[in-house]
């Protein structure tokens, strides 16, 4: 996993107090708390958004991942859709007991997510819009829960991790219920934006065991790899029931900054064989070779492959600004010059080379 960022209440920071609420959610580095000329810079910088995603069936012989990626929400919602901007929402969802879950989810994400849940509206990020974005979320999460429930066509043994991410302005929030990732670059270190949902992971495996679960050999029930999944109803509790498996996401926050380079979101096959720093390392290397995200998502699902990892793979890499300004940030790239010379020039050179040798 990614370095730990330190969870904080950041009010030593201008202005910023009314963006983030106070809570276990709001995660920023402690340096972008402490110095003041950081938190200036904060606030006046404006993400540019481009993306680019790649998925491979790997050596499976079904292929189970689905994903989404809109870089402009306000062109795939129309006019009526009213928030901070650049706005961008991104998904990718795991399937496991066949591919039904996931397609069904990816083919009603938008009216999961934003149209059955009201969305809020607001031309700025106040504590009041961010609370109302992270209940439409949640929501979002439970409906898509619901509906796979209810629907006759989808398998009872059907099911799906799922995670988003938001980006509202400066605001980058993700959703996860699962194991897939998140993964964002800081000045090339790796920070997690999500938790893997393991029934192993102590706070998981004791939700587990207190709501009646086992785990047998990393398995929930001895059935499933993960704790926190939408579908799986044969696995479930009856509707409105408290259950070991639950759909509720995890959401976790932060104010992009200059420094933020790019996230990785990835579904397990990546990261069951790839470290959080170790893609990061893969994915800004080629960036800063290519400067396309397209083909950075197509190099770590390679790198992936290379490493024999056993699952369908999917990666998206959502840049936040170009190569060019991070160049800016470093500083500029010493010129290289290339000059070619005559056989005139070149003998010439080599005898005045050979004159110097024999003085």
């Amino acid at each position: 996993m990614g370095a730990e960022a330190e969870i904080v209440c950041p009010k030593s920071v201008p202005n910023l107090d009314t963006v983030l609420s106070c809570s276990q959610l709001d995660i920023m580095t402690p340096d972008a708390v402490s110095d003041n000329s950081l938190a200036s810079t904060m606030l006046q910088f404006v993400p540019n958004i481009r993306s680019g995603s790649f998925a491979d069936i790997g050596p499976r012989k079904y292929m189970e991942d689905e994903h989404i990626r809109i870089d402009d929400l306000s062109v795939q919602l129309g006019s009526l859709f009213r928030c901070p901007k650049p706005s961008a929402f991104y998904g990718v969802f795991d399937g496991h007991g066949g591919s039904e879950a996931a397609a069904y989810v990816r083919e009603n994400v938008m009216r999961f997510f934003f149209e059955d849940v009201s969305f809020p509206e607001a031309s700025e990020l106040d504590e009041i819009f961010l609370e109302g974005v992270e209940n439409c979320l949640r929501r979002a999460f439970f409906l898509a829960d619901l509906a796979l429930a209810d629907d006759c066509s989808i398998s009872t043994s059907s099911g799906t991790t799922a995670l988003t991410a938001l980006v509202l302005g400066r605001l980058l929030l993700v959703a996860n219920a699962g194991d897939c990732r998140a993964v964002l670059c800081r000045k090339g270190e790796a920070i997690d934006m999500s938790q893997d949902h393991r029934p192993t992971y102590p706070s998981e495996k004791r939700r587990v065991e207190e709501l009646g679960g086992y785990v047998d050999d990393g398995y929930l029930n001895g059935v499933l790899s993960v704790s926190r999944a939408l579908g799986d109803w044969d696995m479930k509790l009856p509707k409105g029931s408290a259950s070991p498996l639950i759909s509720e996401p995890e959401l976790r926050q932060i104010i992009l900054t200059e420094d933020d380079e790019f996230l990785i979101i990835g579904c397990d096959g990546i990261w069951d064989v790839i470290s959080s720093q170790q893609a990061v390392s893969i994915v800004r290397w080629g960036l800063k070779r290519h400067d396309d995200p397209e083909q950075s998502a197509k190099d770590l699902v390679n790198e992936a492959l290379r490493r024999h990892t056993i699952d369908n793979l999917t990666v998206i890499i959502v840049c936040f600004s170009s190569i060019d300004h991070q160049r800016e940030q470093t500083g500029p790239r010493p010129r290289r010059f290339r000059c070619s010379l005559s056989a005139e020039a070149l003998s010439s050179l080599r005898s005045l080379l050979e004159g110097n040798e024999s003085h």
